[in-house]
């Protein structure tokens, strides 16, 4: 099912300006997409540092079967508060840009309306989960000589506290600065987890309760903070409404549900693997898959980025009808990720036993997956954030349906490879479903936005990216192998080929014109002159 494009929520205003012509806004709006997005590649890269670190306390913490039961415990509260979430995250970042904010605004009135029954769901998820703990633990962490039933109580009772969090981190990105935004989420609760679950492990004995609780109380600091971030620019108690018109509850999940299920299989595709080879394939299998999937989603962080920066924009644009707008902002940070990712998951698929020994010795088996997995999100990247147009349009139910697509691969082919092939059987699996999600996503937002998602730069970015990365990795394994010496050979040939490009003038210009972009300013290139077009 899809929706219109053109929900019954209130738009804004107009600002009673002169109209822009169609070429100088559509320039407006890249300009404001490239501040928001060089924000929240900042945010990305912080979150992905502080994420490794993460993934480097636990595997050196608690082992490859420790790690894998860690992974597991974190999977539930994942997959749970995601199910429970509703959709109602993309919700708000649907909705809220196109209201108005303060005590006169009717923004405030979708706060009940989309916290109200994603809570309530998570409060049941969580007291069922807390019931059932001991016979879910006997199935999911049998003979992994844990207290698995006291570690699962944990994860269900911190769902009402992710839900509430990510919730409120929705509002947040719609009605706050992105910098407010990045502090909290990419900076703050990324960077308190690994202290809290390494103090748990030096300071409690590494024991999986402790570290699991160290996991957990950050996204309370988190959720606390940014209640009080998004009160006063939504003007409540100071007058603004909170009781929304049935009419604004109908639009809103007719919306939101269809997201609900794609959002649940976004947020645990990873983790769903973890699951599926905890069960089938054992814990030890499942830690290496774990360690392998986080290096896979910190090459993804540029774009994910990207992503929380411009959706509210996108949401404002295809609201006002402008899908060329819209369409030009996807283009030009879908060169931004190309160029930002593509090398990380080139040298991902090169040099995967070199990044793995990072995490121990037990962990090398996981390089082929490593490598199946990199080749994978070439794709997933290089079509750009084509989900987030398909949402911010209206049409969560076509996002649906990839998604659901993506999953039936992943899980099918999960059931029969994970059992023979462990981890690597884990990462063929999802390597399938992350591409068929993916072409089925770019071919609907295509037809929907009905404009090219694709230029000429991009392709140009892409060869360029593939070339030079592809030379230095060349020089690498048959300099020092595919270990950590072949890769620190790699990375030394990327950094004096990027030195050499910064001689360049036209590359020096092009960076020159992208800081503009991300100032606010008009490109200070001159134009061309027209021929006579």
């Amino acid at each position: 099912m899809s929706l219109p494009v053109h929900p019954p929520a209130p738009q804004p205003p107009a600002t009673g300006g002169p109209a822009e012509p169609a070429s100088d806004s559509t320039a407006t709006e890249t300009r404001r997409g490239a501040r928001s997005g060089a924000a929240g590649l900042l945010g990305a890269a912080v979150n992905g540092l502080m994420g490794f670190v993460l993934v480097v306390v636990i595997t050196r913490g608690y082992g490859t079967e420790g790690s894998g039961v860690f992974f597991a415990a974190i999977g539930v509260v994942t997959v749970a508060a995601a199910l429970c979430v509703l959709g109602a995250e993309t919700g708000l970042i649907w909705s809220l840009p196109r209201r108005r904010l303060g005590p006169q605004g009717d923004a405030a009135r979708m706060l009940p309306v989309a916290l109200i029954p994603p809570l309530t769901t998570a409060l049941v998820i969580a007291t069922v989960g807390i019931l059932a703990a001991d016979p879910l633990a006997r199935r999911l962490l049998d003979g992994a000589g844990v207290d698995g039933a006291a570690l699962l109580r944990v994860s269900f009772a911190a769902v009402p506290v992710v839900v509430a969090m990510t919730l409120l981190f929705g509002v947040l990105r719609c009605v706050r600065p992105m910098r407010m935004y990045v502090a909290v989420q990419s900076v703050l609760l990324p960077t308190a987890r690994p202290l809290l679950v390494g103090a748990a492990v030096l300071l409690a004995g590494g024991g999986l309760l402790a570290g699991m609780t160290g996991w957990v109380l950050p996204a309370l600091l988190a959720a606390a903070v940014t209640l009080l971030l998004v009160v006063g620019p939504l003007g409540i108690g100071r007058g603004a409404g909170l009781r929304a018109r049935r009419d604004e509850w109908r639009s809103f999940w007719r919306f939101s549900l269809p997201r609900a299920a794609s959002a649940a299989i976004d947020s645990g595709a990873v983790w769903i693997g973890v699951l599926l080879t905890t069960v089938l394939a054992g814990a030890a299998d499942a830690g290496i898959f774990g360690a392998v999937s986080r290096y896979i989603l910190a090459g993804q962080l540029a774009m994910q980025g990207l992503r929380v920066a411009v959706s509210p924009q996108l949401s404002r644009l295809f609201g006002q009808d402008r899908p060329d707008a819209a369409a030009a902002l996807h283009r030009q940070l879908t060169t931004w990720a190309l160029v930002l990712s593509w090398p990380v998951y080139l040298l991902l698929a090169v040099f995967g036993a070199g990044f793995l020994e990072l995490f121990g010795s037990g962990f090398a088996g996981g390089a082929t997956a490593m490598t199946v997995l990199a080749l994978a999100m070439l794709v997933n990247t290089g079509v750009g954030n084509v989900q987030s147009m398909l949402l911010m349009s209206g049409r969560s139910g076509l996002h649906l349906a990839a998604t659901v697509a993506g999953l039936t691969v992943t899980v099918s082919l999960g059931l029969v490879l994970i059992p023979a092939h462990g981890a690597t059987g884990a990462a063929c699996a999802w390597a399938a479903g992350i591409v068929t999600e993916n072409l089925i996503a770019v071919t609907c937002a295509r037809i929907v936005v009905g404009q090219p998602l694709a230029d000429m730069s991009m392709l140009r970015a892409a060869l360029f990216t593939v070339g030079g990365v592809g030379a230095a990795a060349i020089v690498g394994v048959l300099v020092g192998g595919r270990g950590i010496v072949g890769l620190a050979v790699a990375l030394a040939v990327l950094a004096v080929g990027c030195v050499g490009l910064l001689t360049l003038p036209r590359v020096r210009q092009g960076i020159r014109a992208t800081m503009v972009q991300i100032r606010g300013g008009a490109p200070s290139v001159s134009p061309r002159p027209s021929k006579g077009r």
